[in-house]
């Protein structure tokens, strides 16, 4: 039993790999088009696209992998019934639970890699991706609203009009209100670098303070601001939340939630963050099904193909169920689980339909 768990794991395991290195060739191919008509923007050129594609794999690797996995099973699992390995293993006493665990063993490492990809190499990529360029095409973080972007923070409403890549700030105007809500100072500052742990040093510094029917303007050179906005808190602004570590989004979403601000948005992404390895095991458990299926009842062609509709249809599903999460505020738990769960009942179902047969 045991040889037979290493002979699978090596087959499917070289599949996946296959299966990927497929992907991440097709998904790179059509990353390196749409980075082309960029070519030629500021400092932007050839080499920066190509080191941009690159630095975006390791995000490809994390979406894509279980997809892969999936595939590359439904592939080991056609060949091996092609062979009537399958059904040797069945007479001789081999259970579907046994051979279930073989291939759970199998993605458990796959969901470990998947994890600690998503979590330690792809949200820095994925920054030092846009950094780069941001930084070659002379452009500065994008924002929403044409007077900049805004932040909460405690009693104080931070308005900055440009982030740089290297997270400066330039075009600061902080509103400080008391504890009756009343304003009570406006600060202008040209740019704002940050000291750690939990302070920037402004320059250009105009502040006017508001004392009843008064106002006294004061102009300072540099003036030290000490506030929870930082710059793992303006990451956000060039990683999507889905992009982004458990750290960082565990830390803004806390900031949001300290200044009463809506956080639905990424709960949904802190939770499918959480669950999205575990769909290794559930892309496992709809693979099993089609291995008792004989080549000549269904092609090894028509599997994969029908692997890949199901894939794409779990990741388009996931993102359906984060939108609807979002708009009609479902709890962020069932939001990121649902798809998951909807696809381990439908294998479920499948295998005990392959059973019975």
């Amino acid at each position: 039993m045991k040889i037979y768990r290493r002979y699978l794991a090596r087959e499917v395991s070289a599949a996946v790999v296959l299966v990927l290195a497929a992907f991440l060739a097709l998904f790179g191919f059509f990353d390196m088009i749409t980075e082309v008509k960029n070519v030629g923007v500021g400092n932007y050129q050839l080499h920066h696209a190509v080191l941009f594609v690159l630095l975006k794999m390791p995000g490809r690797i994390y979406e894509l992998l279980p997809i892969a996995l999936l595939i590359g099973t439904l592939y080991s699992l056609s060949t091996l019934a092609r062979h009537s390995e399958i059904t040797v293993l069945r007479v001789s006493g081999m259970s579907t639970g046994n051979l279930l665990a073989g291939l759970l063993q199998v993605a458990a490492i796959f969901a470990l890699i998947t994890f600690l990809i998503g979590e330690f190499v792809a949200p820095p990529s994925e920054r030092a991706a846009q950094q780069l360029r941001l930084q070659e095409k002379g452009q500065t973080v994008g924002q929403d609203l044409r007077s900049g972007f805004w932040i909460k923070d405690e009693r104080s409403f931070i308005n900055v009009k440009v982030v740089l890549p290297d997270t400066r700030l330039r075009g600061i105007r902080i509103y400080d209100f008391d504890e009756s809500a009343k304003l009570r100072s406006v600060t202008d500052a040209v740019e704002g670098s940050y000291i750690p742990p939990a302070s920037w040093r402004l320059t250009g510094v105009v502040r006017t303070n508001i004392r009843g029917e008064r106002t006294e303007i004061v102009s300072l050179p540099d003036q030290e601001w000490r506030s929870a906005v930082n710059p793992d808190i303006l990451t956000v602004l060039m990683v999507a939340p889905e992009r982004m570590s458990l750290l960082h989004l565990s830390a803004y979403i806390k900031h949001l939630a300290e200044n009463s601000q809506k956080t639905q948005r990424y709960d949904i992404a802190l939770w499918k963050k959480v669950l999205f390895p575990l769909a290794s095991l559930v892309m496992v458990a709809l693979a099993l099904p089609f291995g008792y299926t004989h080549n000549r009842v269904s092609g090894v062609s028509l599997k994969i193909f029908s692997g890949v509709m199901i894939g794409v249809f779990f990741y388009m599903l996931n993102g359906l169920f984060s939108n609807l999460g979002a708009i009609n505020s479902w709890s962020p738990f069932v939001s990121a689980m649902a798809p998951s769960a909807l696809f381990m009942l439908t294998a479920a179902v499948m295998i005990w339909w392959a059973e019975r047969r």
